[in-house]
């Protein structure tokens, strides 16, 4: 009887263990061509020794533009009962899931003011169960204007494009304008949450004669990044982008933080959350990494003699 019991215990524990630790993952869309950000988030998972398939699984919900998705999203994680939640949509995802659950770690990314989101109490000690790591979205956003200035001096009128469903969108655009005003630019606020909205943004640029445009590294701007690339193009106006993959895709000029340094880092927050560590105690980090990457060959098609100074400052030229 003491060797069948023995025999069968083993057996009847292992059943009521914990299967693989389970994290949900809410996104803005599936990689595609952003493949390499999701590589580089596993890649900061198998640091901290967790690899997905092996000893940890990946529920991914994706929002695919669409803002109003994200509550329902981190819902149905939560009811999956997940075991950390990564909120990769910026701070309108974060905001879902924390609404979502009070107990379920969070790591959230590309947020851009944390504390004035609502998101933490503090960046040093965030409180609660989220951390993450910003964005610096709206100082970055000063910084590409000013740029854009050097880039194109003639210009009198540039373009802002902001998606107007984003939660950071009303607060950055007296920020720029400010810095509009400091050079002497007249700021033409677009606003645009569809793909025809986009297409209708760019066609109103010659009447209102920009002659540049910024782009909100927005994730749904961001999701259009070959629509937005066209546009500019096909409209001959220097655009300037938030990420370096928009540069890469034949924009002219970007300006940002390196996203798979951010993504490899957040992987290796979850890992550090799995062993034990908690969210509260997890300072919020901010990027260190920014890239200027200049499209010469863009640069060259729209007629635009890139200064001797912008080009010393580059990270990389694409010829």
């Amino acid at each position: 009887m003491l060797s069948g019991a023995a025999a069968v215990w083993p057996l009847a524990g292992r059943a009521h263990q914990k299967a693989m630790p389970v994290i949900g993952y809410l996104g803005n869309v599936a990689p595609g061509p952003n493949a390499q950000f999701l590589a580089a988030f596993r890649q900061g998972l198998s640091d901290t020794g967790f690899v997905e398939g092996q000893n940890i699984a990946i529920e991914y919900r994706w929002a695919e533009g669409h803002y109003d998705r994200w509550s329902a999203l981190a819902a149905d994680l939560v009811g999956h009962k997940v075991d950390l939640i990564v909120a990769g949509g910026g701070s309108d995802a974060a905001l879902a899931a924390k609404s979502a659950t009070s107990t379920i770690p969070i790591v959230f990314t590309g947020a851009g003011d944390p504390v004035e989101d609502g998101l933490v109490n503090n960046l040093a000690r965030p409180g609660g169960n989220l951390t993450g790591f910003s964005n610096l979205g709206r100082e970055t956003l000063r910084k590409r204007l000013e740029l854009l200035a050097e880039l194109v001096p003639q210009a009198r009128v540039n373009a802002l494009l902001v998606n107007p469903t984003h939660s950071n969108a009303e607060r950055v655009i007296p920020e720029v304008q400010a810095v509009a005003r400091a050079k002497s630019v007249q700021l033409a606020i677009l606003k645009a949450a569809t793909e025809r909205e986009i297409d209708a943004a760019f066609a109103s640029l010659a009447q209102l004669q920009a002659g540049a445009i910024m782009i909100i590294g927005d994730p749904f701007l961001n999701s259009r990044r070959e629509q937005l690339v066209m546009l500019a193009a096909r409209h001959a106006v220097p655009a300037i982008y938030a990420y370096r993959e928009f540069a890469d895709s034949g924009g002219l000029i970007s300006y940002g933080a390196e996203q798979t340094d951010v993504l490899r880092q957040a992987g290796i927050y979850v890992g550090k959350i799995l062993n034990g560590a908690k969210p509260a105690d997890l300072p919020v980090q901010q990027p260190t990494k920014f890239e200027l990457v200049i499209n010469l060959k863009t640069a060259k098609a729209l007629g635009l003699t890139v200064p001797q100074s912008l080009l010393a400052r580059a990270d990389e030229v694409i010829d």
